[in-house]
């Protein structure tokens, strides 16, 4: 199925954040109900400022899934729980790579399905730091895409 590639707009940001939240309930067994709701304005008022954000829409016009990159590093893949399996990931990351440059990506060790599907795409863990960015007990894993 193919799935076209849209430019987000700063009027997208309240569905971009509503399925934020819905597909890190879904993948982020490991994130607490706090640090999800210290995080969801952060990243609706200034994250999502600071990356090049493309979605993936249905026939409505519903975003399905949503990516954002900076500097060759994919910051942030979301796709909705609804859509998990049908190319929307896919999608997005042969996008970040081939249009947006993208060759690094970090992932929380404790989130495998992820960790996976990176792996799946060609990437491979070069480093890892015991904290995330904001010096929190949650191992990261950095990816880096494998030259062919």
């Amino acid at each position: 199925m193919e799935h076209p590639i849209h430019t987000v707009t700063t009027a997208d940001y309240q569905e971009i954040i509503e399925l934020w939240e819905a597909s890190v309930r879904a993948t982020h067994h490991f994130l607490n109900e706090e640090w999800i709701a210290e995080h969801r304005p952060l990243i609706l008022n200034q994250y999502l400022d600071m990356v090049d954000l493309r979605c993936i829409r249905n026939g409505q016009s519903k975003i399905l899934g949503f990516s954002g990159t900076a500097e060759g590093n994919v910051e942030m893949l979301f796709v909705h729980p609804d859509s998990f399996g049908k190319g929307v990931g896919g999608a997005l990351m042969k996008n970040a790579i081939e249009s947006q440059g993208a060759t690094k990506v970090d992932v929380n060790e404790d989130n495998p399905q992820a960790c996976g599907f990176y792996k799946s795409l060609g990437f491979e863990v070069t480093d890892r730091s015991a904290l995330d960015g904001q010096g929190n007990p949650f191992p990261i894993l950095h990816m880096t895409l494998k030259t062919q």
